[in-house]
């Protein structure tokens, strides 16, 4: 995959995410939505999402399933890295709770929060893989 060297050119970077206060991996394959069309896309054009992968949307406060085909975990995390707000297994066509201090959402395959023990609270960690 191609480094992001021009920060005017937009390109696919993956992403680590690791809760530090567990010492547990959540994702190895995120990659960020922070346009408006890929915010508002999200998964939606996916048939499912694997254990390892997360998409992490800037800006967001809250999610919608509609026209989903999965249910996921989804994360929600304020400005300084640190848990707000979590949901579980949400099934498609339906809206989460909105999580005011979320500054971003870390959307995962669906147990993964289970898996990780992640909790409100717990520190995240994001970093390029590349």
């Amino acid at each position: 995959m191609k480094r992001c060297s021009n920060p005017k050119t937009r390109c696919l970077r993956l992403l680590s995410i690791q809760n530090i206060s567990k010492n547990t991996i959540i994702a190895q394959n995120g990659v960020i939505a922070d346009t408006f069309l890929s915010r508002m896309t999200g998964l939606l054009n996916r048939k499912s999402l694997l254990a390892n992968e997360a998409l992490v949307i800037k800006r967001c406060n809250s999610i919608h399933m509609l026209f989903m085909r999965f249910p996921i975990d989804v994360i929600f995390v304020d400005k300084s890295d640190c848990v707000v707000g979590l949901v579980e297994r949400i099934k498609p066509f339906r809206l989460s709770p909105i999580f005011f201090q979320s500054q971003y959402a870390i959307e995962v395959s669906a147990g993964v929060i289970g898996q990780t023990k992640t909790a409100v609270g717990d520190q995240i960690e994001i970093k390029d893989t590349q």
